[in-house]
């Protein structure tokens, strides 16, 4: 079965992890100071550019040590409750099986700032009173939402790895994977890669597929590869594919997660599968496809995500049995992508009026947006004493009010009215 090898060659101990010698020195002193008692500092905080080993740093640590680790990526549990329920107990409380704790809340920056959801705020709460050591991961630490939990924390910074600290690792997968690498091509690879290693073994991945050898002549093209034109060709891979083989292969040389590419796959298979009978085996491969992406990010269980792959490529392009050679079509960008772009800021205020009238009415956020907020929404923009009264007793400002109102006017007017 088509493995990536990003996850394949993950690093099983601190030792295998590529660089940053002084932040895993640092880190390791943290965690082993939590014998000796709570340290100062409670939370550890990671960070520094995408792809250079932060999170598998911190699960190899928890492997050496024999530590139970409690990850979750934060973005994916903005709010209060929600962190409370997952990184609360979890730092209060001791372990079934005596064995040492590690939390990890991975993805900080894309978890919401908003007072309202209260998440950030929760985690800060965690930090100061954790009975067990918890890391947190960012790209960027200094945005201004972290200010506070900046004084916190433990501050480690991972910088980029250099392309000789990179090329042993290239090294070792290709000895693992049968491959027979010139060195020049590896150093390439390595240089190329500017310090991101899951781009470094993700390109090594692309070239060697299938290889026993790999040489410079068959590395040398990537310096004229455009990334940002590199998902149409990959789209044309899976789409015109000949074997199963051939379209797996073309995930390894995509420089977007297999999300996104998911989307883009789902977005213009319609246009590249013009007979109705492919077009539905496809669809199917992709709903399957999408039932593993589901249970990936529920149960974190990355072995999920190889079953994922192989429908969302392979099953696409066997899909195509009865479809006439047509002329050249157009990727087309997934439109449910744009969506969510243009309409994030007005999700965000439907998720802080829901939290709202969560707090007021002991419901479940999900169903707030789901059956109050459309109510709420005739309400204002039809009686505005009552939408006043509730505006009042849910504290809405003034946005909030003006996204269920619906026009200036009604804004006004309720805001006249509120005592």
């Amino acid at each position: 079965m088509y493995e990536v090898w990003t996850l394949k060659h993950k690093p099983k101990t601190l030792a295998e992890v590529v660089g940053n010698k002084e932040a895993k020195r640092k880190l390791l002193e943290w965690i082993k100071s939590w014998d000796r008692g709570i340290p100062e500092k409670r939370a550890a905080f990671l960070y520094g550019p995408p792809g250079i080993g932060k999170t598998v740093t911190v699960e190899a640590l928890a492997n050496d040590l024999n530590m139970e680790l409690v990850e979750k990526n934060a973005s994916d549990y903005r709010t209060e409750n929600a962190i409370k329920r997952f990184a609360g107990l979890a730092s209060q409380y001791g372990t079934l099986f005596e064995r040492k704790r590690l939390i990890l809340l991975d993805e900080l920056d894309g978890i919401s700032g908003q007072e309202d959801r209260g998440g950030l705020a929760a985690i800060t709460k965690i930090v100061k009173t954790a009975m067990c050591p918890i890391i947190l991961i960012a790209n960027d630490p200094y945005d201004p939402r972290f200010s506070t939990l900046r004084g916190l924390c433990l501050m480690i910074e991972f910088k980029k790895p250099s392309a000789r600290e990179i090329v042993p690792l290239l090294r070792r997968i290709c000895l693992k994977e049968g491959i027979e690498a010139e060195e020049a091509a590896l150093k390439f690879i390595a240089q190329r890669a500017q310090g991101d290693v899951r781009s470094a073994i993700n390109d090594l991945q692309a070239l060697a597929q299938g290889k026993k050898r790999l040489t410079y002549e068959d590395v040398s093209w990537l310096a004229y590869r455009d990334r940002k034109e590199q998902i149409f060709n990959v789209l044309r891979l899976i789409f015109y594919a000949k074997t199963c083989g051939a379209a797996k292969t073309a995930m390894a040389m995509a420089d977007v997660d297999p999300d996104m590419l998911f989307e883009w796959i789902y977005e213009n298979a319609p246009y590249h599968l013009k007979d109705p009978h492919d077009l539905a085996e496809a669809m199917e491969a992709l709903a399957k496809a999408d039932i593993y992406r589901g249970r990936v990010r529920l149960t974190q269980d990355w072995k999920l995500a190889s079953y994922m792959i192989d429908l969302m490529t392979a099953g696409v392009a066997m899909a195509r049995k009865r479809t006439k050679p047509s002329g050249w079509i157009p990727m087309k960008f997934p439109q449910r992508i744009k969506w969510l772009s243009k309409t994030k800021a007005e999700r965000q205020l439907a998720d802080a009026i829901a939290q709202k009238i969560k707090r007021r009415c002991h419901i479940s956020a999900k169903r707030a947006v789901e059956e109050y907020i459309p109510y709420l929404k005739i309400i204002f923009e039809n009686n505005p004493e009552m939408a006043a009264r509730i505006a009042d007793k849910l504290d809405l400002n003034p946005e909030m009010i003006g996204y269920l109102a619906g026009s200036s006017s009604n804004v006004k007017k309720i805001l006249g009215l509120i005592p």
